[in-house]
């Protein structure tokens, strides 16, 4: 099997999706490695951003796993984005103690304020959201993140001043 360093430089000569050095050494290090496929995936993903049909075929190449595969798990984890998310991903948490506190009228409040329902993006690429399972910070309920920022203790009023910031910082 040939390494990801060799493939990765035949797809770039083809145009295609580029691996940086350091995904490259990863891929190699843990292909043959057992249940190593949800680990690639999630470097792969740390590095892109999400991964794209274009960079699942590539890993499909490099790994030697079908792409079949690769898509059953990145299709069945929630986790995993097939498509580009926000430049700012927020997360609204979903566990017991922020269900119970309202997060629910937050995920609603702030999937209205940016005029996107599900897994859609802003029109702008500024705004991705997901509902997501527990946060960790079940004493500041109900919960949202934006990318690694924590808001905590909400109220949906407080929904356009924490878009603003975010909207205004571009």
């Amino acid at each position: 099997m040939a390494t990801a360093k060799a493939a990765a430089k035949a797809t770039a000569a083809k145009g295609g999706v580029k691996f940086p050095p350091e995904l490259i050494s990863f891929i190699d290090e843990w292909k043959l490695k057992p249940g190593s496929l949800i680990m690639i995936l999630h470097k792969t993903q740390e590095v892109f951003g999400y991964i794209s049909r274009e960079v699942a075929g590539h890993l499909a190449h490099i790994t030697g796993v079908p792409l079949a595969r690769i898509y059953g798990v990145i299709t069945f984890y929630h986790y995993f984005k097939t498509k580009k998310p926000g430049k700012y991903k927020i997360a609204v948490c979903m566990g017991t103690a922020c269900y119970l506190k309202g997060a629910q009228d937050l995920l609603e409040g702030v999937r209205n304020s940016l005029g996107i329902t599900g897994d859609e993006v802003t029109s702008d690429g500024l705004f991705s959201v997901d509902a997501v399972r527990c946060i960790g910070c079940c004493g500041l309920a109900p919960v949202l993140t934006v990318n690694a920022d924590t808001h905590g203790k909400l109220r949906k009023e407080l929904l356009p001043g924490i878009i603003s910031l975010y909207k205004n910082m571009g």
